[in-house]
């Protein structure tokens, strides 16, 4: 068959010997087409290079074929003011919406704007992923708010049991009780936790009740005087470590809860003549590209980020075709390095 000018699904059904609206439902890969007739629609597209055309099928469904990514600033050192941790997590969303044949629209936010707001009433995505949130209980206002205006959403964050949304996170409890236990094996007792242990940071929170529990198991007493408030910076776990200083608690182990914090710690220990793990050993959390190369190298607890885009990508799709959507915590792997063992 022959013809001028691009191929339509009229061509197609033509050539495959059905009707246009089969072509259509073969095309959008409806079940009430059977396998046969779909092989010999798509043959019959194949042959004469047919390209579904997004924007008209965009419009005739009310999809634009584009989810958004929402990213919130984080303080970092440098201009980027995105949390490392993040940036790998940006790379699994980005590569998981390609492979489903969808669009990404990254768009950086303030957590002090009304982002709540601004794609209620656009048609600029099919749905949203939400990554950082700082203090919670202050951001959860604003989610129930985009889910109450039907909002299909979805969130990287810790899994609770009343939260209005649908979020992935990972196991932060299990991740807490792992490093712990390695601290205790190594012959670490008197172990200090830096990172907001309340439900203003819920995965903080998570990862020190993890630390708490392993230590009630073995025996030891969990001393409120090792535990300082810090948020995910360099800066916030060099400053909490300093405080935890001035307290004159002995303490021989730091659990950071988040590899910048740690790094902070790392560097403060230094500023007042400490070694790692010699004097004082530590360990983070998330693995971030850093703590392979911050010397010593850093104990941490490794989340899977492709696992996790994937996760993300998915539920929210399920959400925008009316599917079963559920949250869901992956499971973490301990990765132990130099900065947690005790010399020998």
């Amino acid at each position: 068959m022959q013809k001028k000018g691009k191929a339509t699904s009229f061509d197609i059904a033509h050539l495959a010997g059905v009707s246009q609206s089969t072509v259509s439902r073969a095309l959008r890969g409806s079940p009430l087409v059977s396998e046969e007739t779909r092989q010999r629609i798509q043959a019959a597209a194949a042959e004469l290079k047919y390209k579904v055309d997004k924007n008209a099928s965009n419009l005739r469904t009310r999809h634009s074929g584009t989810l958004a990514l929402l990213l919130f600033e984080d303080p970092t050192a440098d201009d980027s003011h995105i949390n490392p941790f993040f940036l790998s997590m940006l790379g699994s969303i980005t590569r998981a919406c390609a492979q489903r044949g969808y669009d990404l629209l990254v768009s950086f936010q303030q957590l002090s704007h009304d982002w709540h707001a601004d794609y209620a009433d656009t048609r600029k995505a099919d749905g949203i992923i939400l990554l950082g949130y700082g203090d919670y209980l202050a951001y959860r206002d604003k989610l129930e708010k985009l889910v109450g205006q039907g909002t299909h959403c979805v969130r990287w964050g810790a899994v609770l049991p009343d939260q209005p949304d649908i979020s992935i996170g990972c196991d932060n409890f299990r991740g807490g009780q792992d490093v712990t236990a390695h601290l205790l094996e190594q012959g670490f007792r008197r172990i200090a936790f830096l990172g907001d242990a309340s439900s203003h940071y819920p995965e903080f929170f998570e990862r020190y009740r993890g630390y708490a529990d392993v230590l009630e198991q073995a025996g030891l007493s969990v001393d409120p005087a090792l535990q300082v408030n810090a948020e995910s910076t360099e800066q916030s776990g060099y400053t909490a470590l300093e405080a935890l200083l001035e307290r004159k608690a002995p303490f021989d182990a730091i659990f950071a809860a988040s590899d910048l914090i740690a790094i902070g710690a790392m560097r403060a220990l230094a500023d007042h003549g400490m070694t790692v793990p010699n004097d004082i050993a530590v360990a983070g959390f998330d693995d971030i590209p850093t703590a392979s190369f911050v010397n010593p190298p850093l104990t941490t607890v490794r989340q899977d980020t492709r696992q996790a885009g994937e996760a993300l990508v998915d539920n929210l799709l399920r959400l925008i075709r009316q599917e079963p959507a559920e949250s869901g915590m992956l499971p973490v792997k301990l990765v132990v390095r130099r900065s947690s063992l005790r010399a020998r």
